[in-house]
């Protein structure tokens, strides 16, 4: 069978070699887990998909501490509401730190550009789609925090914070909402 990419279904090794080499190296230390699904710590973190952010070592925590809810942007949208949700209700959660950072992608440029751009590089009209890029980091944090602690669905005690990441110096700059 031939999806819409011409790919024949069958997995591409060739394509993911570095990711499947470096698992087999993973899988020879690795000794397996007695931990559960829940965040032992409690903790659950929004943050960017940026591949400069480390979230347990930046943190201090280990596996099984926090759930890692990440996105273009570190932006709360409707599917990050939904796993809170289920996080806090199934899986231990009982606080969440809203986690944008320095030197965003999403922070320095607007939706029309992003549009622009990827129609002009790639010829695909993106305009059905909303990127949250984000115009001012704070006015974003804050709405975002407030989103989370308004949302009728969660725990009325559930504790929520924002926070800045600085990729440069490695600090958690944290905000008063």
């Amino acid at each position: 069978m031939t999806n819409s990419f011409g790919a024949s279904g069958r997995f591409p090794t060739d394509v993911f070699a570095d990711a499947i080499a470096g698992n087999a190296s993973f899988v020879e230390s690795f000794v397996g887990t007695t931990l559960g699904g829940r965040a032992a710590k409690g903790l659950a973190l929004v943050t960017c998909m940026d591949s400069r952010i480390e979230p347990l070592p930046l943190l201090g925590m280990g596996v099984g501490d926090v759930k890692i809810l990440r996105n273009a942007g570190a932006r709360v949208t409707d599917d990050v509401l939904r796993t809170l949700v289920l996080a806090t209700y199934l899986l231990g959660v009982d606080r969440v730190l809203v986690m944008p950072h320095t030197d965003c992608k999403m922070a320095s440029t607007t939706e029309a550009n992003i549009h622009k751009t990827i129609f002009d590089d790639y010829g695909v009209d993106t305009r059905s789609e909303e990127f949250r890029t984000v115009e001012d980091q704070e006015v974003a944090l804050v709405y975002d925090v407030t989103r989370i602690r308004a949302f009728p669905l969660l725990p009325e005690n559930l504790t929520v914070a924002g926070a800045i990441y600085d990729v440069m110096s490695g600090a958690i700059l944290p905000r008063d909402i």
